[in-house]
């Protein structure tokens, strides 16, 4: 608790981090109550719904290899502020398009805008990176898991309630002003120049499609030569497995299993469940950094996390299952603030936002995968309980195979500096 105090009387973190809360609340309320605006509308059509979220992920493969490029090349600051103002103008222009009702250029509005905001985290991330200390990063990290575990908690009810209340125009203007505030909160941070731009100064010009093209290579071949960071990032394809597969197999396992007829009501009490159980094991976890090495919280993490998810397979009961889940929860925290703590450490400052380009991408694209094969073979092929299997058995097997690298690779690091000042 106390580096969490101290860590705030950084202006420059202070101000980055109401901006990263308050432009995350902007994309989540407006395409939360969105999608319920068009399932009230369009009841009978709820693909409406599954083309809201779609058109929130799918611009991750569209840009991916341009976001680092740029929070590498171009000023960071700028680009997180850009980020914030042109989503409040696309908000402004949303807000016309559902006027107009044509659904066409409403959902085209939504993936312009998503696309534009999947540039704002590495560039946020990489100025994090250079206004903190090595010692800062994981407690930065925690703080940001808290922030996440909140919005899991409460972030679809202040939607529903912003909706409700309000209207979709009213939820617009909400994502409106957070959008507006938080790219006031960037620009009043006053950040040195060699953290804004630490490769220096570049102009639009030099970014033609061979110079991008040779940039985000070389973001690959930084990962590749680096066995930690490789070792590290290999793990995040089965993160997209287990996000793939644990964005749906709660709500199976309810509708088809434990609660078939009150699957929706229960579904609630599962989002509060596992919500709370990430806050609590956020809290947790920001101290457990201080007194263990990043690698041990890792593996502590995702044997504790995947046993759990296995373990709810067999629960009997609906309450028992929840149980179990809010379980599964307290470790996740260890895994995400270890690694957010530990890859600013150990990447070059003007690679941070190379190499986060690349782990986005992986992520959705293994997750996409997964979901599809998900989708072809549940329930004619594999159970509901396979699925658990699956998602635990991947967390262990990386756990394991996290025990066996990390450390060999981590003594090889430390090697390094030794034998360059020998």
């Amino acid at each position: 608790m106390k580096k969490m105090i101290e860590i705030f009387k950084n202006p420059i973190f202070l101000k980055l981090f109401f901006a990263n809360l308050t432009s995350h609340m902007g994309s989540v309320i407006g395409l939360t109550a969105f999608m319920f605006y068009l399932l009230d509308r369009f009841s009978d059509q709820p693909m409406y719904a599954s083309i809201t979220e779609m058109m929130y992920s799918l611009p991750t493969l569209a840009v991916f290899f341009l976001v680092g490029v740029l929070a590498d090349r171009m000023d960071r600051q700028k680009i997180a502020c850009h980020c914030d103002t042109v989503s409040a103008v696309l908000t402004v222009v949303l807000v016309g398009a559902i006027y107009i009702g044509w659904l066409p250029l409403i959902f085209a509005v939504l993936f312009l805008r998503s696309g534009v905001q999947k540039f704002f985290f590495p560039a946020e991330q990489a100025i994090l990176q250079g206004v903190l200390s090595k010692d800062d990063y994981s407690t930065a990290a925690g703080l940001n898991q808290m922030v996440m575990s909140l919005f899991m908690l409460l972030g679809n009810a202040i939607a529903i309630f912003v909706y409700w209340n309000a209207g979709i125009y009213g939820a617009l203007l909400v994502d409106f002003v957070t959008f507006i505030l938080s790219a006031f909160l960037i620009k009043r941070c006053i950040i040195p120049e060699d953290v804004r731009l630490p490769n220096g100064k570049h102009t639009w010009k030099d970014l033609n499609v061979s110079f991008v093209l040779k940039d985000f290579k070389s973001g690959l071949d930084y990962i590749l030569n680096n066995k930690l960071l490789l070792s590290l990032i290999s793990g995040f394809i089965v993160f997209g497995v287990v996000n793939g597969g644990f964005s749906v197999i709660p709500i199976f396992i309810l509708k088809y299993k434990l609660a078939p007829a009150t699957y929706e009501e229960y579904s609630i009490i599962l989002g509060i469940a596992f919500g709370s159980g990430v806050l609590i094991g956020s809290i947790v976890s920001s101290m457990l950094t201080q007194k263990f090495r990043f690698h041990q919280l890792i593996v502590a993490g995702l044997v504790i996390s995947g046993t759990f998810i296995i373990a709810a397979s067999f629960a009997p009961t609906t309450w028992i299952f929840m149980m179990i889940v809010f379980i599964a929860a307290l470790g996740l925290p260890l895994v995400n603030i270890a690694i957010g703590g530990w890859l600013p450490s150990i990447i070059d400052p003007k690679m941070m936002g190379r190499v986060q380009g690349w782990i986005n991408p992986l992520m959705m694209l293994s997750q996409s995968i997964t979901l599809g094969i998900i989708a072809v073979t549940f329930p004619a092929v594999v159970t509901v309980e396979m699925l658990y299997w699956l998602v635990g058995g991947c967390l262990i097997i990386v756990g394991a195979f996290y025990t066996v690298i990390l450390p060999k690779f981590m003594k090889e690091e430390e090697i390094k500096p030794a034998a360059v000042n020998g």
